[in-house]
């Protein structure tokens, strides 16, 4: 490596800062040109000692499913959210267990998400997950009407600060969705 350890970790830190989207690895390759390259093994062990770097400060730096993002910890968001008053929309419970359902059973259709909730699922209700980018259809189950299968997105992962869906909570863990619904409004505030 023809650049010093920490210029490479200010370089990598900079852009990361700098983008408005989560940058992967691939990403951070193309910072370097051709004499300065790091191999992806290199640029992985940087991150870890940037990431510890910011170990006990406000700023964390953390991987998710389109690559590595900055964000403010959680433990600061009650402080950091006053700086935006506007509220985004609070998720409703339907929306929530909606949402639930097609992250732990996808892909699912409709049909299923209504059987399994009890109720019919209003056409808001999947709206809004498609508006926000969280769910997209997948293809179409061989039956009559050919319904829809939806499953999560890539920014669904990234919402919710997830590098995969391995990661999700075990369903045991999901008791009370009120207090979920809280914390969610509060980190995407």
């Amino acid at each position: 490596m023809s650049l010093s350890r920490q210029l490479v970790k200010n370089v990598m830190e900079g852009a990361i800062f700098a983008s408005p989207m989560p940058l992967a690895i691939d990403d951070l390759v193309v910072l370097f040109s051709e004499d300065e390259k790091l191999s992806r093994q290199e640029l992985l062990k940087l991150i870890k000692e940037l990431q510890t770097e910011y170990v006990g400060r406000a700023l964390e730096l953390v991987e998710i499913a389109s690559g590595y993002r900055f964000q403010v910890r959680a433990q600061f968001s009650p402080w950091v959210s006053r700086l935006w008053p506007e509220k985004p929309p609070r998720l409703s419970r339907a929306v929530l267990e909606t949402l639930a359902i097609i992250a732990y059973r996808q892909p699912v259709t409709r049909a299923e998400i209504e059987a399994i909730r009890g109720v019919v699922v209003s056409t808001q209700i999947i709206k809004t997950l498609f508006d926000r980018d969280w769910i997209v259809v997948v293809g179409h189950r061989e039956v009559p009407g050919r319904p829809a299968l939806l499953a999560t997105t890539r920014q669904f992962l990234d919402a919710f600060s997830l590098k995969s869906l391995s990661e999700l909570p075990p369903l045991a863990a999901i008791r009370d969705l009120d207090s979920i619904a809280r914390d969610i409004d509060g980190g995407l505030a």
